[in-house]
């Protein structure tokens, strides 16, 4: 019990304050865990690494959790890794269950974030000699995997996976970057925008203009309407129960597992993660065609492995020196800031910041879960602000966020309005949202490690013969979208006997 002596009054504040201001973060359209680690880490200058690591860890767990807001309550994701949560938590918002998808993905949540915590701790070294044995072949595999989802998402096959496609395409336009294989050269983009698209589309006004000014579009066409009281009232629908987890043990560990998995791979990311989590349910699910209409089990999938991803993304951190996504990219200062190497020998060598590390973890986890399971009925009277004041404020937050996401580059704002206006009106004529932004996500780590891989190995043979990972990976994905093509197949022949 020594590592429990170390903890202090300012310690836990630090801890408090960094889920809090986390949650803020997590829940704005635009702003992500990320962004705030990055404002918050010059504060650590003047604390020593256990009160460093506490801000920032509160931080951490506080942002990846508070995307779960809007993206139940309004139909936006927070972060990009709340993407999924908005397939079932807001068709559970409008039939009146919010509170119940709230806390449904808080539990999730804390749930995911321990059990990729004890992963971390027993299993650290273990899991980076695992991962340094996934080459450029077995991530293409990954996020080819990760592709499939596209297939089970959509409302039409055909049009998502033209979607799909298109986000692909998009993702790729800008500079052919010299380190990922390519020539320099600016692709994919009209003579006269070289200069404007230089750097391409950055994912976060990309998203929240889809998700966010998308939807307030729509609303804006049907006009200024009275709605259905019982579409807004938390205490409408079903109640909250922790029953509601009888029989998804399995959903919950799987998604957790998969979430932390995934971040132990460097560069993957929480989309992929929560992406893969909600593939493999809707595969697995004994009622997939009720995902996406508002059914838990998508809540708890997708939260599950968000949150397992902030444990996972630790372990190559820690045990390679190599971080696991952005958020623990920048969290390499505050361990540069107190003089210290990460790698192999940093636990052996520092025993007191590895339990620091994994303290602060555990109780961000607790402090998110009271702060948020406890007072959700006071976050979630946002969804009681009239559409007309809530809307435009929704717009300017999503501004500031396209701003900020950047560093103050107005371009991301036109972006923001761009694919806003993109989405709304590609709805018209069957574009689908989300398969779309999953290929936008995907597709620029697709290529690169389809060419490092043909880079390191120079023929297409090596993808199927590479490894039994290899190999295995090939097998998921034919798995996937088989069941993909059933569903389809199904579907069709429903329709056809009607």
């Amino acid at each position: 019990m020594e590592i429990l002596s170390t903890i202090t009054p300012l310690m836990l504040a630090l801890v408090v304050a960094g889920v809090l201001i986390g949650i803020v973060f997590g829940a704005i359209p635009g702003m992500t865990a990320t962004m705030a680690v990055a404002v918050c880490l010059p504060m650590t200058y003047g604390l020593d690494l256990n009160h460093s690591l506490a801000l920032l860890l509160g931080l951490y767990v506080g942002g990846i959790s508070g995307g779960l807001v809007p993206a139940i309550l309004i139909n936006i994701p927070g972060t990009p890794s709340s993407i999924t949560t908005t397939f079932d938590g807001y068709p559970m918002a409008q039939k009146g269950e919010a509170e119940r998808a709230l806390k449904i993905g808080i539990v999730c949540s804390l749930y995911g974030g321990l059990f990729s915590a004890v992963v971390l701790f027993f299993f650290a070294p273990a899991l980076a000699d695992l991962a340094i044995k996934f080459s450029y072949v077995e991530k293409f595999l990954i996020i080819l995997f990760a592709l499939t989802i596209i297939a089970s998402l959509s409302k039409n096959l055909l049009n998502g996976a033209i979607s799909g496609a298109l986000g692909i395409w998009v993702s790729l336009i800008g500079t052919y970057d010299l380190n990922t294989g390519g020539n320099g050269d600016i692709r994919l983009a009209p003579g006269f925008l070289e200069d404007i698209l230089v750097n391409g589309f950055s994912l976060l006004p990309v998203l929240i203009g889809m998700f966010g000014l998308t939807v307030i579009l729509e609303e804006a066409a049907k006009g200024v309407q009275p709605e259905p009281t019982s579409h807004f009232k938390l205490g409408d629908g079903k109640p909250f129960s922790f029953s509601v987890f009888k029989g998804h043990f399995g959903t919950i560990n799987r998604a957790s597992a998969i979430g932390t998995f995934i971040g132990l791979l460097p560069g993957i990311g929480g989309s992929a993660a929560s992406v893969l989590a909600y593939a493999q349910q809707k595969n697995l699910s004994k009622h997939p065609e009720r995902l996406g209409t508002g059914e838990p089990e998508g809540v708890m999938a997708s939260e599950s492995s968000n949150n397992g991803l902030t444990g996972g993304a630790l372990i190559p951190l820690v045990s390679l020196g190599i971080p696991g996504d952005s958020t623990t990219a920048v969290m390499i200062g505050a361990f540069t800031l107190q003089g210290l190497q990460l790698g192999p020998l940093f636990i052996g060598e520092h025993l007191g910041a590895w339990h620091a590390i994994m303290l602060n973890l555990v109780l961000a986890n607790l402090v998110m879960f009271g702060v948020m399971f406890f007072a959700i009925r006071h976050i979630a009277k946002v969804i009681q602000v009239p559409k007309h004041l809530l809307y435009p404020l929704i717009v300017v937050m999503c501004v500031v966020g396209s701003y900020s996401a950047n560093s103050g580059i107005m371009f991301d704002v036109w972006t923001f309005l761009l694919f806003g206006l993109f989405g709304y009106l590609g709805q018209k004529v069957g574009l689908e949202s989300a398969p779309f932004i999953i290929g936008f996500i995907l597709g620029k780590d697709a290529e690169v490690y389809f060419v490092k891989s043909i880079e390191s190995y120079g023929n297409l043979a090596i993808f199927f013969t590479k490894s039994p990972i290899a190999v295995g990976l090939w097998v998921l994905i034919v798995a996937s979208l088989g069941y993909a093509f059933y569903q389809a197949w199904r579907n069709l022949r429903r329709e056809g006997a009607r």
